[in-house]
């Protein structure tokens, strides 16, 4: 089974919210909630990833020294295995804007299951919920 190597981040605002991604129409697993995020390149870190899938996706900028490793999920979908270590992060430049047809959306860690998310990210909210 082919290894999917994702990097994901929880941004964290200073009300200790944690800012959520709604997968756009005609992606997979559209309408479901997410940690923002992407795939890593080959020869890429997870940190330089998550800095390159923050200006794309949401137009801000961080700095490798503001993400910390939190956890990470290892899920088995049908046809690949996701692999995906999750940062924390409370300081970046710049407002999270949708730049790829995602709804935003700033939610309290307590109120993370009222989002539907994809499997993976499941296990890591009480991960969040813990830290928050």
């Amino acid at each position: 089974m082919k290894i999917v190597l994702v990097a994901a981040v929880a941004l964290i605002d200073a009300d200790g919210r944690v800012l959520l991604a709604q997968r756009p129409a005609g992606k997979a697993m559209a309408g479901l909630w997410e940690f923002p995020g992407g795939k890593i390149e080959p020869g890429e870190t997870p940190e330089a990833a998550l800095k390159r899938e923050l200006k794309e996706e949401l137009g801000i900028d961080t700095w490798e020294s503001c993400l910390a490793p939190l956890s990470f999920a290892s899920h088995s979908y049908e046809d690949f295995h996701l692999l995906m270590p999750l940062f924390a992060c409370r300081k970046w430049q710049g407002q999270p804007q949708p730049r790829e047809g995602q709804v935003l959306k700033w939610a309290h860690a307590r109120d993370l299951r009222d989002f539907p998310m994809p499997p993976a990210d499941l296990p890591l909210i009480p991960v969040l919920q813990d830290l928050l």
